[in-house]
């Protein structure tokens, strides 16, 4: 005679076929519970959530450097060793983070190109120089009149881009951008909100 506990131990086979089945409902189910919960499309510079809240970063210890609120979008700038970091947010959600860099030169532009291409891949050259401007201390002559503008974008996600900028208005930068959130923020300001 079988004692009874051995009838409710489940056999090889069906603990085989519930795990299988269990994996399955956290595959299919994961996913979406995952990017509800978490709003963050690229932890930009170890710390700054691009696509996720604010909040917490406007309660941050020590406060930022300077901060701005117009309408719906608000702006904190913080310090990075000698550069500034610029957290641009629209409706409570990150949609920028920029870093301004101190130190402007060729080499320093080269040396950030580089490691995004090493990471990314070529990218997108949308640099603007008149047309007779075609050696690199020619292009920097011209980015500093205002005449021109070095500019690279990559496109790692769906849902986020990275720019390269060395522009006289802005100098040398490197963007981190939500596009959903961006557009938005457009829109908004363009009265299609």
């Amino acid at each position: 005679m079988v004692p009874v506990h051995e009838l409710f131990r489940p056999s090889p086979r069906s603990v085989a076929w519930a795990s299988l089945l269990l994996l399955m409902l956290v595959v299919w189910w994961a996913p979406g519970r995952v990017s509800a919960e978490d709003p963050c499309l690229k932890q930009v510079f170890g710390r700054y959530c691009l696509g996720g809240d604010v909040t917490p970063l406007t309660q941050k210890t020590p406060a930022p450097l300077a901060r701005q609120t117009e309408g719906k979008s608000l702006a904190l700038v913080f310090p990075e060793d000698v550069d500034q970091l610029y957290v641009l947010a629209f409706d409570g959600r990150i949609y920028k983070v920029v870093r301004i860099y101190r130190v402007e030169t060729q080499l320093r532009f080269d040396e950030i190109y580089n490691l995004l291409r090493q990471k990314y891949g070529p990218g997108e050259d949308q640099s603007r120089f008149p047309e007779q401007v075609t050696t690199p201390g020619r292009r920097l002559a011209s980015i500093r009149r205002g005449e021109g503008r070095a500019l690279h974008v990559w496109h790692p996600a769906d849902t986020w881009h990275i720019e390269l900028s060395w522009t006289r208005e802005f100098g040398l930068s490197l963007s981190y951008i939500a596009d959903a959130i961006e557009a938005e923020r457009a829109a908004h300001l363009s009265g299609g909100l």
